[in-house]
């Protein structure tokens, strides 16, 4: 009897830009397993995929909050592997009629695209749970979309403080059943990294790959 051969790991320094869209109807085929990241203008969401790639170019930065405002898809060494890097949210000087055109390819992509599998949000510690996060925690509790946070910019913090934002989030969304984790982050230091790549393991699919003690089952296709 044949062996059944392993998967092969994700790599996440493999990373490579695929296309970016606009729209749904303009993403990469909607196979395999991806794993997107949302976050506020200035959250430091593309210094946080960078630091989890490893590459210091790949999701561009700027001090112009909402410049990128198209969906990025960057493609890993394992086949139907991706990650997504999702529009900043709050374009100070963007019409209105752009920021609701955003919000709706936004929510198309999040409730009809199949082959997500989970959703990275990232607050600033320093300012957590603003408007923006607030919406994007409640949709995905009431989609069932698996959501793991990330509090950024921790080393602006002491520990203390840290970890006092940390509880105060946690209290805050308890009853929130589609979240799997809270963790400190820092793309300077780095804080969190190898916390954040046993999510990502477990939602693109890797295997022998052991989740955090305190993370309840993920159901990968409950959305």
């Amino acid at each position: 009897m044949s062996e059944t051969p392993s998967r092969k790991r994700v790599a996440y320094d493999s990373a490579q830009f695929i296309k970016s869209a606009a729209k749904l109807s303009q993403c990469p085929v909607d196979s395999g397993a991806e794993v997107a990241f949302a976050g506020r203008s200035n959250a430091g969401k593309s210094s946080a995929i960078n630091a989890l790639t490893r590459q210091k170019k790949l999701a561009r930065t700027s001090k112009t909050p909402g410049r990128t405002q198209l969906i990025n898809f960057f493609g890993l060494n394992v086949e139907g592997r991706k990650l997504v890097d999702l529009p900043g949210y709050g374009f100070a000087k963007v019409p209105l009629a752009v920021k609701l055109d955003w919000q709706k390819h936004l929510d198309d992509y999040l409730r009809n695209r199949k082959c997500l599998k989970g959703l990275v949000l990232l607050m600033d510690i320093r300012h957590p749970m603003t408007e923006f996060d607030q919406m994007m925690t409640d949709w995905c509790d009431k989609t069932g979309l698996p959501l793991l946070i990330l509090l950024t910019k921790a080393d602006k913090l002491k520990l203390g403080p840290a970890k006092n934002t940390l509880l105060s989030i946690k209290k805050t969304l308890s009853k929130h059943q589609s979240l799997v984790g809270i963790e400190l982050f820092s793309s300077m230091k780095p804080t969190g990294v190898e916390a954040v790549y046993r999510y990502l393991d477990l939602w693109l699919g890797a295997e022998d790959i052991d989740a955090p003690e305190d993370m309840p089952d993920i159901a990968p296709d409950n959305h």
